[in-house]
């Protein structure tokens, strides 16, 4: 008791606090211990300071200060928390390194800071708080469950021959499989990605690999392994593979229900999920935020498990500049709502819903107010009219958390069709964002480099793609896969650089902007799902056909764009079109220079 006394002094005198809503700076060292380059684990350390300062600080604008260096977070003596964070599986409780929970005003300022992770933790979580700044730290994990290797050796007899990089803890089990672990968590990879060892960039047409590892033999040498059934041509020694499962517990950042966030010159060099994963906050500001490798000589060749930046289900206007993103295995920056599939209907009034996708379900939906739209699932086009929610609450529970199913009531009679018998979804419309997508660096990753699935204002200019492998801008929706909503009205694609995308194929990865909704009756379809679409003054540096696919449009312009070919790689694509449209309607494509090559053009 009495080192606390002495604790909270020193905060007050450091802080030079006169009153409410003073600002409140809280030197985390001199006035709870918490210090850096100790090895210790600071996790109980800062659980107990963020109940201590929230108590005494509650209403006035507060700043921990953290001071540079190691920080290391055990899960022994972290928070534990319920949360269920969408397009993440659900493993409940977590184990949390720092919450800021309920708590308005509060920035965290630690430039140079290194917060550190081991075993299996959300390192950092912001929920149901308005106007917090994160500033200047870095989250990493000691030990990543993504299990990087070197191939030394690859014999069309023998099959291939890998070491473990330095920090892998590996063995063999008894049934002869591969098994990496670290604190608390044991994982047999299957999977992986190649990346070059020259480059970094993701070795042509290997995409995702099938890596078998399930009898592999120990060879003289450390740390090095054989594993006879896996046979790949395509990886000479000195390959660098990331090998991976599908899990993804938890985000390194993630943010619920909050309005005003903003994050400056964070970086996350690894997390076992999403970078970033926002759900259901109103206006999120990134600048220089990183989802990254520790520079040029990193010897880790990956970052996230996912996502590097993912937005689900929020509103406001959402910003991202100067950033860095690499490595990730999926987009830089993903952003859309959650369809909600319609199951019944008890009165002319009232529907039942559900939440569809094994990794999206067990929060807020929406609210009375808002207002949604209803959708056919098959062809993608809207009912006619929009309605607005007048009560919603979970079916079966008393809380929204970890619920599946929904009664929403409307102000209104809603169509007669929507009764559930037939498939259709809901979307909300409230709950949708203004995107800026800003001079950032999307490089070397898995999958695609953006995604952007939403209705409002959406700019992405002045960006760098360069060798994302898939796609680099998609904009997608669908209401049977993955439920993501919506239609894109008001986009503008412009002034970026596109080096060397579709290296490698991936769901969706039909061009390099790729417009794709999933409809799964399109000849039936006779509305539009995406319009309102602008596409100038970009260059593409490409060595293949695809400039541009769109399906399902109506209004869409590819205007003063450049192109310019390049033998890096040797065409490959199946779609042997500069641009292939799909039922597309109002198409403009003037003013371009194709480095001396007619555009091929498909309208179908």
């Amino acid at each position: 008791m009495k080192k606390t006394r002495l604790y909270a002094c020193a905060a007050l005198l450091l802080c030079g606090a006169t009153g409410i809503n003073a600002d409140v700076v809280i030197d985390m060292a001199s006035a709870y211990g918490i210090r850096p380059d100790r090895k210790e684990n600071v996790s109980p350390k800062v659980q107990r300071a963020l109940t201590d300062i929230k108590n005494r600080h509650r209403g006035e604008k507060v700043t921990l200060q953290f001071a540079p260096g190691r920080y290391d977070f055990h899960p022994r003596g972290s928070i534990q928390r319920e949360y269920y964070i969408s397009n993440h599986d659900q493993p409940n409780p977590k184990s949390v390194g720092i919450a800021i929970e309920d708590w308005d005003n509060v920035s965290i300022s630690a430039p140079g800071a290194d917060f550190v992770f081991h075993g299996r933790m959300l390192p950092l979580a912001v929920v149901e708080s308005e106007n917090c700044t994160l500033d200047g730290f870095s989250i990493d994990f000691a030990n990543p469950h993504i299990t990087q290797v070197e191939i030394t050796a690859n014999s069309e007899t023998e099959g291939i021959t890998f070491r473990t990089a330095p920090w892998v803890k590996s063995t063999i089990n008894k049934k002869g499989a591969f098994v990496a672990s670290g604190e608390g968590w044991e994982l047999s990879p299957n999977t992986g990605i190649a990346f070059d060892p020259a480059t970094r960039h993701l070795i042509y047409r290997t995409s995702d690999l099938w890596c078998p590892l399930d009898s592999v033999v120990r060879v003289s040498g450390k740390d090095l392994y054989r594993a006879p059934k896996w046979k790949d041509s395509r990886l000479p020694a000195g390959t660098i593979v990331a090998l991976r499962t599908w899990d993804r517990p938890a985000p390194g950042i993630f943010l619920s229900e909050n309005r005003s966030t903003v994050i400056k010159g964070v970086k996350v060099h690894y997390a076992e999920g999403m970078g970033l994963l926002a759900q259901l906050c109103d206006g999120i500001t990134l600048e220089g935020f990183g989802v990254c490798q520790r520079g040029d000589n990193d010897p880790r060749y990956f970052t996230t498990q996912a996502d590097a930046t993912h937005f689900s289900g929020c509103k406001g206007v959402i910003r991202s500049s100067r950033g860095l993103y690499e490595g990730m295995m999926d987009d830089a920056i993903n952003v859309h709502g959650t369809y909600l599939k319609v199951t019944g209907r008890p009165d002319a009034n009232t529907l039942t819903a559900r939440y569809m996708h094994a990794q999206s379900y067990g929060f807020k939906w929406g609210e009375p107010g808002d207002t949604v739209r209803v959708i056919s699932s098959r062809t993608m086009e809207n009912v006619p009219g929009e309605y607005v929610i007048e009560s919603i609450s979970p079916v079966g529970q008393a809380t929204v958390a970890g619920c599946k199913d929904f009664q929403i009531r409307f102000t209104s009679a809603l169509p007669q069709e929507v009764s559930g018998s037939e498939p259709f979804g809901l979307e909300n419309l409230t709950w949708s964002p203004e995107v800026y997508f800003t001079y950032n660096i999307i490089r070397n990753n898995r999958a695609r480099g953006s995604l952007f699935s939403t209705p409002r204002h959406t700019v992405v200019e002045d960006n760098l793609f360069d060798h994302t492998s898939g796609t680099a801008v998609l904009l997608c929706g669908d209401c049977m896969g993955w439920f993501e909503t919506g239609a894109c009205h008001d986009v503008t694609i412009r002034r970026n650089r596109f080096v060397n995308s579709l290296t490698n194929m991936f769901q969706f990865t039909e061009a390099i902007i790729s417009i794709y909704p999933e409809i799964h009756d399109l000849q039936s379809q006779q509305q539009y799902f995406h319009s309102g679409i602008t596409i100038e003054d970009n260059e593409f540096v490409t060595f293949d056909s695809p400039l541009l696919y769109a399906k399902s449009v109506d209004g869409l312009l590819f205007k003063g764009n450049r192109v310019r070919h390049t033998t890096d790689f040797k065409p490959f694509h199946k779609n042997r079109f500069n641009f292939r449209f799909q039922r597309a309607r109002n198409v403009t494509i003037e003013e371009n220079d194709f480095g001396g090559i007619s555009p091929s053009v498909s309208f179908e």
